[in-house]
């Protein structure tokens, strides 16, 4: 058999996430402006996966449609280009270096570029939080290689924040990084979603991510899909929806 690059196999799995989502659209928020009037502001933040962009994700944001979202900011940044490793150098979207693909739960890491895209998205949550939103409502999401910069995001940002949500992620950085995490940043909560056949992320890549987080003393709710490849579905989603507005606080 005849074996297919990893840069046509993201392709692939990436564009049928976003498609996904096109055929399945869902009205926009609604409320009454006395229940937004209500509602403290939170912020969510979104980062794609390899090769994607930004506002081909911001369809997700139309699957939110509970009033606690009224006053919900939403941001879809997109990835500085940059050569990738595991696509044999070519120049694409990419938050940090990937060594190979398929990524195993003992895949290679590398931490220095990773560790400047966390400083990215830290800077990001500093400005959200110096204008206002409650850390606790600040929710840090992410699909494949966006998951696994969200898990570092979320553990290293020195404060307790609202929850992180990987989807069809890893943990990408080494034990010893554990020294950096600190005690408010173990309280943030972390929901873990991945698709029993992904192929591209290893479904045993994500299973390690809910031991590792227990051993340091971070709560992860674990949820698999059966059937699901390396993409994001509307349950998903809709699962994401109840467990962002779960935590979200009051204005009061």
């Amino acid at each position: 058999m005849k074996l297919i690059k990893p840069t046509i196999v993201l392709a692939i799995t990436l564009s049928s996430t976003i498609l996904f989502l096109i055929v399945f659209p869902q009205n926009q928020i609604s409320s009454s402006s006395g229940d937004s009037m209500s509602r403290a502001r939170s912020f969510v933040l979104w980062l794609h996966g390899l090769g994607d962009s930004g506002p081909a994700n911001e369809p997700i944001k139309t699957l939110f449609t509970s009033p606690a979202f009224a006053n919900t900011n939403w941001s879809f940044p997109s990835a500085p280009s940059a050569p990738v490793t595991c696509n044999y150098g070519s120049v694409m979207p990419s938050w940090f270096d990937i060594l190979e693909i398929p990524i195993t739960a003992d895949s290679p890491k590398d931490e220095s570029s990773l560790l400047k895209a966390v400083q990215n998205v830290h800077a990001t949550i500093d400005k959200e939080i110096a204008a206002g939103v409650n850390p606790n409502n600040v929710f840090i999401c992410g699909f494949s290689q966006g998951g696994a910069l969200t898990l570092a995001s979320v553990l290293l940002y020195p404060k307790t924040l609202g929850g992180g949500a990987v989807f069809s992620g890893w943990v990408p950085f080494n034990s010893s990084i554990i020294e950096q995490i600190t005690p408010e940043a173990k309280q943030t909560p972390i929901l873990w979603s991945h698709g029993l056949v992904d192929r591209t992320v290893l479904f045993e890549a994500g299973q390690a991510g809910p031991p590792f987080l227990e051993k340091i003393g971070v709560g992860c709710e674990f949820k698999a899909y059966p059937g699901l490849g390396h993409s994001i579905n509307n349950e998903e989603l809709r699962y994401l929806e109840s467990w962002i507005k779960a935590r979200l606080q009051s204005s009061s």
